[in-house]
């Protein structure tokens, strides 16, 4: 059964939506956002960025806030970096809640999140919505990205098959942004793994790439963070494409996934689905041998 309960978290008002095993705080003040993540008697596995915001010339600024929000790719400011500051609707559902944020004026596209607490573990299903309520089309993909406390290790699972029969032609390809060392000590560029460790003092990097295994990780103390999305090998994706992407500077860690490139007409709508999964008292693994064991334990490798 999940309990719902109006409260405040991290400066905002909020519903948390608790099972037991798991509890969210979902913003109603501003959005759509999921602000807070956390076990019983844990602490929030999301960042949170009170005062963090991104300077957009002309528009004003954004507000990180932190947690978990859904974007439109490409990164287009005029697009991307649309203040999420008003209220938003939130509705009830049987296992969780829709929440819908007001159409942008300057885009006609809608946002809004499907959150579902479906069972008794820690299981979060949330599909991403966009709707185009303008009068054009409009080329963009979903893309939803969680915000994770720093100090911990992200795991980017890498397609290790071969492209043919032979294996004598690329079978796989890695994008990166112009800010990103690819000599960081924070990457550890395994065969069948990367890590990226959120430890920076200063800078940022990203890494992007498609994605054909279905999730990621990011491993902070004890607990695994899991993000479980699709893969269409016959679709288009945005940066290069990547349907998982993994960003870090400093202040926080960012897991991305985006849905198909889309020509979104008027009236039309397009979802993209996350599954996450909280494991707890999990040993981390300090090399991709001991990752391994510990993803074929868990069954994270089904997706492949």
């Amino acid at each position: 059964m999940v309990a719902r309960t109006m409260t405040r978290f991290a400066g905002h008002d909020c519903l948390r939506l608790g099972n037991g095993s798991l509890t969210l705080w979902i913003t109603q003040s501003v959005g759509p956002r999921i602000i807070g993540l956390a076990l019983p008697g844990g602490e929030n596995l999301l960042a949170e960025l009170p005062g963090e915001t991104l300077e957009c010339p002309g528009r004003g600024s954004f507000s990180f806030y932190g947690g978990h929000r859904l974007w439109c790719a490409p990164e287009e400011p005029r697009r991307t970096y649309l203040p999420d500051d008003a209220p938003v609707s939130v509705t009830d559902l049987a296992d969780g809640v829709l929440v819908i944020q007001p159409m942008g004026e300057e885009t006609g596209i809608q946002k809004s999140l499907t959150i579902s607490l479906p069972s008794s573990d820690t299981r979060v299903v949330i599909d991403h919505k966009l709707d185009n309520l303008g009068r054009e089309m409009v080329e963009l993909a979903p893309w939803a990205i969680t915000q994770l406390r720093s100090r911990g290790v992200a795991i980017l699972p890498q397609a290790t098959a071969f492209a043919d029969e032979h294996g004598v032609v690329p079978n796989r390809h890695i994008a990166l942004w112009p800010y990103t060392p690819i000599n960081s000590p924070h990457i550890t560029w395994g065969d069948r793994y990367i890590f990226v460790e959120a430890t920076m003092e200063s800078g940022a990097l990203k890494v992007g790439f498609a994605n054909p295994i279905g999730w990621m990780g990011y491993a902070l103390r004890d607990i695994l963070f899991v993000k479980h999305a699709p893969f269409l090998p016959s679709a288009t994706y945005f940066d290069r494409g990547s349907s998982s992407e993994c960003y870090c500077d400093p202040r926080f860690l960012e897991l991305e996934t985006l849905g198909p490139r889309t020509a979104l007409s008027p009236g039309e709508s397009i979802t993209h689905r996350e599954i996450w999964m909280i494991y707890p008292e999990v040993t981390i693994p300090t090399d991709e041998a001991a990752m391994q064991r510990l993803v074929d334990q868990l069954g994270l490798t089904e997706g492949e």
